[in-house]
């Protein structure tokens, strides 16, 4: 092996990448992962409650922005995404949601042949050590991955528990279980009360292995072919321009985001389009950058009274003790994520599965500011129609491998997603009258009890609502014509080249999608090392 030709050059080390990093190299092949952000040394990774310093530090993320939508109020909607060793898992919330069974049995009714829910459930269990209990029939104990539930619950999460069952949502002790459906505690990626990303997790272990080479601060400029092959990678690294050779495979895994970007700048991609910003096509795919599904979300929030809520812990004395706790025994409001409990449910009878996440914080934020806490104690209620029609795009604008795509996602413009977006906010206020939570709500501040009508909801929910962080689908899976990976994640029509990452999902999942991501890269390593096995 020389120094700059591997069996494979996985482009990305976020969610997918450092998981195939570690699988292919415990299989015997070499690899080289490149990232185009720095190592994950920034301390407000490592502590799960500084993410919300995370969200919008440049040092390690892309911050991306969303064109701006006459859907979604003509803003330019912020766009975290990880640009650091463990990619968005290293700045995101650290929820651990597999989503629901239906969701990959209609993956593989689509074309996606392989992936049905008894399919991909070994290796989601591969991928975990669950430390909170569970059926071993759903969880897995030895994996790479360590979820467990909160440490510290607040008494305010237990009231929104009760108070959604009081609603008529009944209690499910493992959302990730048996029982996907209902009113649950939240659950976590943790090392101790450490956040466990895959660089703190999945890149540890493959860092032990010979034959592996990590490269930082290394963004790919293009994909190299030699006629339909893929042979290697070019990426710029502080101010030098390198390449390296892949013998195998060129993985890419740069999400749903930077995947089709790289694609696109290298000649892959709708022919008129590249043709249109200066890209000379190399193989002429429609389907690249088109497909975009994201989890466009709105809150309603209530002051509280009567209850300790993380605004008041987040502020002097209390965080003194919040600190101690932390240092001590590893647990308190340092350890929290962002969600602490959440129901799935369903927008209407007669659906197979939820097509509604409803998730419960103990917390009330700035609206000007993300995850900025407000003064006053409150709670949130995000509503999250899970299942969106609505699709829009990421393209290339220009030739320039490091100029930014333009993100569409156009959100709220099918009119089913408004739909689901009512009867959540229906499904939301219930819950939030019911006994258990009405005792400690002093009032509605957000968007208010004036806000009841159809028409007031959407208009709020255009001008106010956001993104939750989950964008997949534009280098999807499939065998239509629009599709970019087959089953395999193979791009069609080339040799020696895939996707692996969030990108590659033909439709989003029931909830948050890191677990699913992980899930697939998992997968995507036991083909890739079957294929080489096959010759």
């Amino acid at each position: 092996m020389s120094s700059d030709s591997f069996d494979y050059v996985i482009v990305g080390a976020g969610s997918a990448g450092c998981v195939l990093a570690d699988r292919l190299t415990e299989g015997g092949a070499t690899v080289a992962l490149l990232e185009a952000g720095p190592p994950d040394r920034h301390p407000f990774i490592h502590i799960p409650a500084g993410v919300k310093h995370l969200l919008h530090h440049p040092g390690v993320n892309w911050m991306y922005a969303s064109e701006p939508e006459e859907s979604s109020g003509n803003r330019a909607i912020h766009w975290p995404r990880g640009r650091v060793l463990g990619g968005s898992s290293s700045i995101n919330g650290m929820l651990y949601v597999r989503g629901n069974p239906a969701d990959y049995d209609g993956w593989a009714q689509s074309g996606c042949r392989g992936w049905t829910w008894d399919e991909v459930l070994p290796f989601f269990r591969r991928s975990e050590s669950y430390r909170s209990g569970g059926d071993d029939e759903y969880r897995g104990r030895e994996g790479p991955l360590e979820v467990e539930a909160y440490r510290t619950i607040l008494p305010l999460t237990h009231r929104f528990v009760e108070a959604a069952q009081q609603a008529g949502f009944p209690f499910s002790p493992d959302l990730n279980g048996a029982e996907p459906e209902g009113v649950g505690y939240s659950q976590m990626t943790r090392v101790g009360r450490f956040r466990g990303s895959t660089a703190q997790t999945y890149l540890k272990r493959a860092r032990r292995r010979g034959g592996f080479l990590v490269e930082t601060d290394a963004v790919a400029t293009k994909l190299l072919m030699d006629g339909r092959r893929c042979t290697g990678v070019a990426f710029r690294q502080r101010g030098r321009d390198r390449t390296l050779k892949a013998n195998r495979e060129v993985i890419v895994a740069g999400g749903a985001v930077n995947s089709p970007h790289l694609l696109q700048v290298s000649g892959i991609g709708p022919a008129g389009h590249l043709r249109s910003i200066g890209v000379e096509v190399v193989h002429d795919l429609p389907g690249v950058g088109g497909n975009l599904s994201d989890h466009y979300v709105a809150r309603i929030v209530h002051r509280v009274q009567g209850a300790v809520s993380m605004n008041e812990l987040s502020r002097l004395p209390r965080v003194a003790g919040e600190i101690a706790k932390y240092f001590l025994f590893g647990n308190g409001a340092l350890t929290f994520g962002v969600t602490s409990a959440m129901v799935f449910c369903r927008s209407r009878e007669g659906l197979a599965s939820p097509d509604l996440q409803l998730l419960f914080t103990p917390a009330s934020y700035d609206v000007n500011r993300v995850l900025t806490l407000e003064d006053e104690p409150g709670l949130s209620l995000v509503i999250c129609p899970t299942r969106p029609r609505s699709r829009g795009t990421v393209m290339a604008e220009s030739a320039d491998p490091l100029a930014r795509p333009k993100i569409r996602p156009n959100y709220l413009t099918d009119p089913d997603d408004l739909r689901v977006m009512l009867a959540g906010f229906e499904h939301a206020r219930r819950i939030l009258a019911a006994p258990a939570l009405a005792q400690h709500s002093v009032s509605e501040t957000r968007p208010g009890p004036d806000v009841s009508s159809p028409e007031a909801v959407e208009a709020f929910a255009r001008r106010e609502g956001t993104t939750l962080y989950h964008p997949v689908g534009t280098c999807k899976m499939g065998t239509d014509p629009l599709a970019v990976v087959d089953p395999r994640l193979k791009v069609h029509g080339l040799d020696g080249l895939r996707v692996v990452d969030a990108s590659v999902m033909p439709v989003l999942t029931t909830g948050n999608t890191n677990a699913p991501t992980i899930m697939i890269a998992e997968k995507a390593s036991a083909m890739i090392l079957e294929d080489a096995r096959a010759g």
